[in-house]
């Protein structure tokens, strides 16, 4: 920094952009250096020690694109915004691959330009943060409402601690039950915006006519059923932050809505021509990975790259058997004041639970310790209370990977079988398969 001010340097040759980014952020309270050509702009940052880069993709003596491969190569933590005016949006996509933080397609709004600049130096001063972040993790192993002493859980710790401070945009990942919704309540929670509303939206829940109206809401007279205005979540969320759970299921049209807002903080009601303006930060989830569906087609690769600005990767609890003693004991306490009983489990109960597989995650473990609870005829809970399923060939953690993905399989549809009450049809619906593949996975396993 010089003078308390950050410094940014920008490389362009052309001298009325360059003028343009001079003056705005100069005028916003940051301190600039600029270079005409590729090879300058690589000495340049060598040579000096600067919180950001905004550098066009068209640059004499050296691309923009090799530019940023020396300047990541030099400082891979170098934060770095490129600006294209010719081209296709691949192009900037080709470039965040190597590691941009972010693009601008020239022309572009001052405002617009500001904004990025904002969120890439607090993607950096948050970087810097987490390498010296000292452990703030209480004695007793969580975070606001997270339970974990494992390893992999205090990093996790960390990293939402440190990220939650600032307005940048995160993306959840995790499989189903590992608590994505927490970290995301976690996060607004220990952010400047914990005192605004977090509001919350499954993509997956609804039909793609009825997300769109949901996330930006409605004019009357929008569609058939539209008889009043409807505010949707991103107006409900101005001041504080969004929760998009599930957004792998986001269908093409909403992607493309919600990659505008994620550019340029605004959006029109649907039927609606107002534009409005949101303050709001964006946190979403995924159970799946956003990078195979962006290979495949049914996700966009530039929302992909909007969204994973902070991956925060949620570890599943078969990696994180440490924390099952801490978890038990919390839904334990949980469904003994629901159902004003004094239940304790027996410690064999908990090295089985160790040996587990755990397919559906912490959900999965809390459904089973009320089910425990409420089954319980004896103060203590002994091993012989736990489903049949459970028991069978539990050293899964010792096993080969066929063979702990045909016991994991296995486990399954025993669970999904008493869920549906032993009704086959229905239980083949809720897995997804057809009856007769039921039958014969049945039949395979030694499912009466």
């Amino acid at each position: 920094m010089t003078n308390g001010k950050p410094r940014i340097l920008i490389i362009e040759d052309d001298d009325l952009m360059l003028n343009m980014l001079e003056d705005n952020l100069g005028r916003s309270g940051y301190s600039t250096s600029s270079a005409v050509d590729g090879l300058e702009g690589i000495e340049k940052f060598r040579k000096n020690d600067f919180e950001l880069v905004i550098l066009d993709l068209k640059l004499p003596k050296l691309d923009g694109i090799s530019v940023l491969k020396r300047i990541k190569e030099t400082s891979p933590e170098a934060v770095c915004v490129i600006m294209t005016g010719y081209g296709t949006v691949e192009t900037a996509v080709q470039a965040m691959k190597i590691g941009a933080f972010d693009y601008l397609t020239k022309p572009f709004l001052a405002e617009e330009m500001i904004l990025i600049v904002k969120n890439g130096l607090e993607l950096q001063s948050l970087k810097k943060e987490n390498m010296i972040l000292k452990n703030r993790i209480g004695p007793s192993g969580s975070l606001v409402n997270i339970i974990g002493k494992s390893r992999l859980m205090e990093n996790v710790f960390r990293l939402i601690e440190s990220v939650a401070q600032y307005n940048t945009t995160v993306l959840v990942q995790g499989e189903n039950g590992t608590g994505k919704e927490l970290a995301a309540e976690a996060i607004h929670k220990l952010s400047p915006r914990r005192d605004g509303p977090l509001i919350k939206l499954n993509c997956s829940a609804l039909p793609e006519a009825l997300l769109e109206s949901e996330l930006f809401g409605h004019e009357k007279g929008a569609f058939t059923d539209a008889i009043r205005r409807k505010i949707g979540r991103f107006e409900l969320a101005d001041g504080g932050t969004i929760f998009l759970d599930d957004i792998d299921d986001m269908q093409p049209s909403a992607q493309v809505k919600l990659l505008r807002v994620l550019q340029q903080r605004e959006f029109e009601r649907v039927g609606g021509t107002e534009t409005i303006k949101t303050d709001v930060r964006v946190i979403s989830a995924t159970k799946a990975d956003l990078r195979e569906k962006v290979k495949d087609g049914s996700f966009r690769e530039d929302l992909y790259y909007r969204l994973n600005v902070v991956p925060v990767n949620l570890p599943p609890l078969r990696e994180r058997s440490d924390d099952i003693p801490a978890l038990a004991a919390h839904f334990l306490n949980k469904f003994n004041t629901a159902m004003q009983k004094d239940t304790e489990l027996n410690p064999a109960v908990l090295q089985a639970m160790a040996r587990y597989y755990w397919p559906g995650n912490i959900r999965e473990l809390e459904n089973l310790i009320e089910r425990l609870v409420s089954l319980a005829s004896s103060r203590e809970i002994t091993v012989s209370a736990l489903p049949s399923y459970f028991l069978e060939k539990n050293e899964w953690k010792e096993s080969s990977l066929d063979t702990v993905v045909r016991q994991a399989e296995k486990a399954h549809i025993l669970l999904t079988l008493e869920h549906s009450g032993g009704v086959k049809k229905k239980a083949a619906e809720m897995l997804g398969i057809s009856a007769k593949t039921l039958w014969e996975k049945s039949k395979e396993y030694g499912i009466d």
